[in-house]
């Protein structure tokens, strides 16, 4: 099995101040059962990230250009462009831009058999978790269309604009985009500063070391709060930083090289094993 070579750690560049702020105006566009869809436009800089909060109402997140990640509790979505994030109701959650980023919200109301209408088992419980959707060309249409709708304007035009947004939401297929977080305040710590700098440490003893637990704990924690070895997540994560780099169009063998593999072609394989498909293939899809 190849694995990448250690890279020694990049040299700290200063920082960027983050300006943190409140949802805009959430009750503003909140859904009901005579507007049961509602969407809203914001462009959100690389700079400024938006305050965890939840909602009443079950939303998706989505990117027309740009990449952006959205933050719950147990796990952290990447959302490239044209892909979306579907966040149950009362999920508190956190979005951070990692490039400048155009964003539609849509926020859809909880009325029984809304959503997931015809679905059942399997299908109608995957509501209940967030995750990553593919937006199909339709579907992108119609949410660029319902946030041109005037707030004041509750038409028949709006509510076939809904109709068809939830028709392809159920249609939508689920990505692997999705790095899973834990519970424990150590180990959070250390896979939010990993998702932020993957390279900054060659192997789990560097980390160890920066949070101050022992290598012997952290692979522990993993197993209990995350299901995995360290390894197995470590790859989950460095995937989520090349899908950021090949939403900016960057080479495979950039990538390859930035990620610390010796060769594209070992970086091929990790994502190969890792979501069974190409990196040409997986890339294009998500």
């Amino acid at each position: 099995m190849s694995t990448p070579k250690p890279t020694p750690p990049a040299r700290p560049r200063p920082s960027k101040a983050r300006t943190s702020l409140p949802p805009l105006d959430p009750q503003r566009f909140a859904p009901c059962a005579l507007r049961p869809v509602r969407a809203k436009a914001r462009v959100l800089e690389s700079d400024v990230d938006i305050q965890a909060h939840q909602h009443d109402w079950g939303q998706l997140v989505f990117s027309i250009s740009g990449v952006v990640r959205v933050s719950t509790e147990r796990a952290t979505f990447l959302v490239p462009p044209s892909r979306a994030v579907w966040i149950p109701p009362q999920v508190e959650h956190a979005v951070t831009p990692v490039e400048r980023v155009d964003l539609r919200t849509l926020y859809l109301h909880q009325c029984p058999g809304r959503i997931g209408p015809g679905l059942s088992g399997s299908a109608a419980a995957a509501w209940a978790d967030s995750r990553v959707l593919e937006v199909s060309p339709l579907l992108r249409e119609l949410v660029l269309q319902l946030a041109e709708v005037r707030e004041s304007d509750s038409s028949k035009r709006e509510l076939w604009l809904a109709n068809l947004i939830e028709d392809e939401l159920r249609r939508a297929s689920s990505l692997r985009l999705g790095v899973n977080l834990p519970q424990d305040k150590r180990l959070r710590r250390f896979c939010e500063a990993m998702l932020h700098e993957p390279l900054r440490h060659a192997d789990l003893a560097g980390w160890a070391a920066e949070v101050g637990a022992s290598t012997r704990t952290l692979s522990r924690l993993f197993r209990q709060e995350l299901g995995s070895s360290y390894a197995q997540w470590r790859q989950q994560a460095l995937l989520a930083h090349a899908l950021t780099l090949a939403a900016r169009k960057r080479p495979m063998n950039l990538i390859a090289a930035e990620l610390g593999y010796a060769s594209a072609s070992a970086f091929s394989a990790m994502v190969t094993r890792t979501v069974g498909m190409p990196p040409s293939r997986f890339f294009a899809e998500a």
